[in-house]
């Protein structure tokens, strides 16, 4: 008893071993894929509208095609086959919102464990861990892995078509089959766009490999595979409901057939100083240490990548966050010998910049959580109510209890790690991982009153009558109506359309008195309201 004792605390003060591998990396990278996932209403924005098309196909067993709120949603439909599976498996353990966003935990998971291989593959075993840590690190990333998001997926096929080309000149078969999935995965789950660098980067990775026409082979092998793996849901979509089909197909090549735009491109670099810190600068000190190998695969073949992705974006997409999640695997690939090459000066700047921001914040979070919780201090206690008009604040032990759980581990984890070229990027996952956790665990009541459109939904639906007909809107947003349809099984046909003409009650939604105004016609406004914290954006219910 003595002796496991004395263990135990032997190993508690000798910290986490570096660099994390086996168990260990396993749980530090489960404690940034789960951190956020739970206890939390689909929020406003994409987290609502693809949980509402998952949940829709789940409950009325539409598996084909993906529908919001009735209506059909031109989207591919991998990642709602995902959320619907995760509901059906954990829906009885979770609340069924959870249980679809689940969904996102997988695929990041799988994003942070294809970037391990490829990393692996490329700088070899002990450079491995580093890739992953510095994907999961980003800033851009952290909302958005814990939110319902399709983009995942392709992340997810990115790191991995990345690994499996690396090995092309000496595993070719498994190559093959690993590129081939990529590509299905991520045409089946995010669409053709983000498919396209998949495509693109197979000619660098073919004149790359040290035996031409074997990696040849190896490409024509992953593309039947791949091939054979898409064509099915196309295939089917033609048979069965041919308008759905050409409606997919003119939502992915519109944008293709726009004129590329050099200041989309621009923007979207513009955005990554901070939306990929710190992979962007350590990748930039790879390419300038290793500047007289940039032909090698392991400099090349990521940079190649991320120059095609970015142009790829030009074309395809406006500048918005989502889409630029796509530039950050390469870009961690990239950084990753280079955040384990910084001088030691650099290095021992970074891990206290790491050190003493994360754990700034982590204080001024509990001190945020006093004043909502316990009314101290009461300044700040004010604002949070004038931020969020009606929000009251509640003492929860099992909040407070994970959240010093989390805490004792940063403070642990600064005081006992070892001196390593793991120490600074490890300092800076973990510290953001334990501060968004604490944000999604002591104040999230607070994020969640705001986020949600559940208080909206349900004042409208004790405002219906049990036999009310049907229900119009007009200008409600993908994940408005998405949030209806979860929250009360309302789903508003557009008021606009025949069937909606014939509804007696109109939701109309704006922040303008003509958007707000009155359907044309004799018109009763029967109630106005607005979501708590939004006091732009309202609601009415019209009745005629």
């Amino acid at each position: 008893m003595s002796s496991d004792s004395n263990s135990l605390k032997s190993r508690l003060r000798r910290g986490i071993t570096l660099p994390p591998a086996g168990w260990m990396l396993a749980a530090i990278l489960a404690f940034y894929v789960l951190a956020g996932i739970f206890g939390r209403d689909p929020w406003k924005g994409e987290d609502a509208v693809h949980i509402g098309t998952a949940w829709h196909m789940l409950t009325y067993g539409d598996w084909l095609s993906p529908d919001l709120a009735g209506r059909a949603f031109h989207e591919p439909p991998l990642y709602y086959w995902t959320g619907a599976v995760t509901g059906l498996l954990f829906g009885w353990l979770l609340p069924l919102h959870e249980a679809i966003r689940l969904a996102s935990a997988v695929w990041a998971a799988l994003a942070l464990i294809s970037l391990y291989y490829a990393g692996r593959e490329m700088y070899g075993h002990d450079s491995a861990a580093a890739s992953p840590l510095l994907l999961a690190g980003c800033a851009g990333l952290l909302l958005h892995a814990h939110d319902a998001q399709p983009m995942l997926i392709a992340l997810a096929a990115y790191g991995g078509s990345l690994g499996a080309l690396a090995t092309i000149g000496r595993k070719p078969r498994l190559t093959g089959v690993f590129y081939g999935l990529a590509i299905a995965g991520c045409m089946l789950g995010a669409g053709i766009a983000p498919t396209l660098p998949l495509l693109a980067v197979a000619p660098l990775a073919w004149w790359l490999s040290p035996d031409r026409p074997k990696a040849l082979q190896t490409l024509l092998i992953g593309l039947a595979i791949a091939t054979a793996l898409i064509l099915p849901w196309p295939l089917l979509l033609l048979v069965l409901e041919p308008s759905r089909l050409h409606g997919w197909l003119n939502t992915e090549l519109v944008p293709l057939l726009t004129p590329f735009s050099f200041s989309g491109t621009g923007r979207f670099l513009a955005m990554l100083p901070w939306f990929a810190f710190p992979a962007l600068p350590l990748a930039a000190w790879t390419l300038w240490t290793r500047r007289k190998a940039l032909r090698e695969m392991p400099q090349l073949l990521p940079l190649g990548f991320f120059l095609l992705t970015l142009l790829m974006l030009g074309l395809a997409y406006r500048p918005r966050e989502i889409p630029a999640l796509l530039l950050l695997p390469p870009l961690a690939l990239l950084a990753t010998p280079g955040a384990l090459t910084l001088r030691r000066g650099a290095a021992n700047a970074f891990d206290w910049f790491g050190m003493m921001c994360f754990t700034f914040f982590i204080g001024f979070v509990w001190l945020a959580w006093s004043a909502m919780a316990l009314g101290w201090p009461g300044k700040l206690a004010s604002r949070v109510v004038i931020l969020r008009p009606g929000f009251i604040g509640q003492f929860d032990l099992s909040d407070l209890l994970i959240g010093l759980a989390a805490t004792a581990c940063w403070i642990w984890l600064i005081f006992t790690a070892p001196r390593s070229p793991y120490r600074s990027l490890t300092h800076w996952t973990l510290g953001f991982t334990t501060l968004w956790l604490l944000a999604t665990t002591l104040i999230l009541p607070w994020f969640d009153y705001g986020k949600s459109y559940r208080p909206v939904a349900e004042e409208l639906a004790k405002l219906l009558p049990a036999q009310s007909g049907c229900v119009a809107e007009r200008g409600l947003t993908d994940a408005q109506r998405a949030s209806l349809a979860y929250f009360v099984n309302i789903e508003p046909l557009s008021a606009d359309s025949n069937p909606g003409k014939q509804c007696n009650w109109v939701i109309v939604t704006g922040d303008t008195t003509p958007e707000l105004a009155s359907p044309k016609g004799r018109w009763t406004r029967v109630w106005e309201g607005n979501r708590p914290g939004d006091r732009k954006e309202k609601f009415r219910l019209f009745r005629r």
